[in-house]
């Protein structure tokens, strides 16, 4: 597995004509070699050349690499030059690929030793790699998902009148790891009424009222990959206007995840949810793209938005979550993951989509 995952960043590399390619991106490097390290200021990189199956991995002396790496692993210690043992090993006569989060503490010091000839942006040839998930990672993500849907079902059961949005955020966690995931994916979304009008809302001291919208973007990490979800809910009986807004977006969640198959355009599957927003008046509180990309990260590159043209291809993961967000009033977002299959696509979320209210 990770030495197809190595040759296909290879076979990418030579597409841009590239020969060598320097990786520090964590998750990137755990992609390609199965180990994790959070090197903090300390330099972490993955040398991969054209004609080596194994890469050569640069780690501190202060992390472990697991015995059966399948990279060559070049050690140093806090007093030793991580870039000099870096520039033996690269062809300095040829372009260096680089990643996008490559610091510029070691990017600087590498173009002025002329560590390579050149220095060129080449995330793309593990971004693109990392984005048609295999059989192993297809089940990985199904097994975030489910966890999340069961997490789902006890996070609702925490909503009571009074309670602040703090206080069930700061429960979420503990119930996560009680489903087998080892924490968050990301940092939870809890908002009630008028907050829920902000996407990205905080979640802070705002008690819950009879009346208001709930809504949970909740996602943990499990076995390394990531869920996302995102359910709203209501305390009480919904007025007229919030069942209105709450058919719409399901509807539109419904519409984005119908337009989902291979070779569909990722701003067309924007659009199938976007017009059904927009057909029932609330266009303008459609704020933000359809989704993102996902799988060791939360959010990995590639976003189903209209400024994206590509075309979606099988083992591709991505959310659809529509959303319609009223100022000062409330908010309803319906978000699920979905895997593209030969034919359409995969639904990873089972939880329910239908209208809930919680007292």
């Amino acid at each position: 597995m990770i030495a197809q995952r190595i040759q296909t960043v290879l076979d990418n590399l030579a597409t841009r004509g590239l020969s060598q390619l320097l990786m520090c991106d964590p998750r990137s490097i755990q992609y390609l070699t199965g180990a994790y390290v959070e090197p903090g200021e300390r330099f972490l990189g993955l040398l991969l050349r054209a004609g080596e199956a194994r890469p050569t991995l640069f780690l501190n002396e202060l992390f472990t690499a697991p015995a059966d790496i399948e990279a060559e692993v070049v050690s140093f210690n806090d007093t030793g030059d991580p870039l000099a043992l870096l520039s033996e090993r690269c062809d300095a006569a040829a372009a260096l690929g680089c990643d996008k989060n490559l610091p510029a503490r070691f990017l600087i010091p590498m173009m002025e030793r002329g560590v390579a000839a050149s220095f060129v942006l080449a995330s793309d040839t593990v971004d693109d790699a990392r984005a048609i998930k295999d059989d192993e990672e297809r089940q990985l993500m199904r097994a975030a998902s489910a966890a999340n849907d069961a997490g789902m079902a006890r996070f609702r059961e925490l909503v009571r009148e009074g309670i602040t949005e703090a206080e069930v955020a700061a429960q979420l966690e503990s119930i996560y790891r009680e489903l087998g995931a080892s924490g968050h994916s990301f940092a939870p979304i809890v908002s009630f009424g008028a907050n829920a009008a902000d996407p990205h809302h905080e979640p802070d001291s705002t008690p819950l009222k009879q009346g208001d919208a709930v809504l949970f973007d909740v996602g943990c990490r499990k076995d390394e990959y990531c869920a996302d979800m995102t359910r709203t809910f209501f305390f009480g009986e919904p007025d007229e206007e919030q069942r209105r807004v709450y058919e719409v977006v399901r509807q539109a969640n419904e519409a984005g995840k119908a337009a989902v198959h291979p070779g569909a355009r990722f701003c067309d599957i924007d659009a199938a949810a976007r017009k059904v927003i927009e057909g029932a008046g609330y266009g303008p509180y459609f704020t933000h793209r359809l989704g993102h990309q996902i799988g060791l990260d939360v959010h990995e590159p590639g976003d189903v938005s209209s400024a994206n043209e590509a075309q979606v291809q099988p083992g591709m993961c991505f959310s659809i979550e529509p959303g319609i967000y009223l100022p000062g009033r409330f908010g309803v977002r319906i978000e699920d993951l979905v895997i593209v299959t030969e034919d359409g696509c995969e639904v990873l979320n089972a939880y329910p989509r239908e209208l809930e209210t919680l007292a």
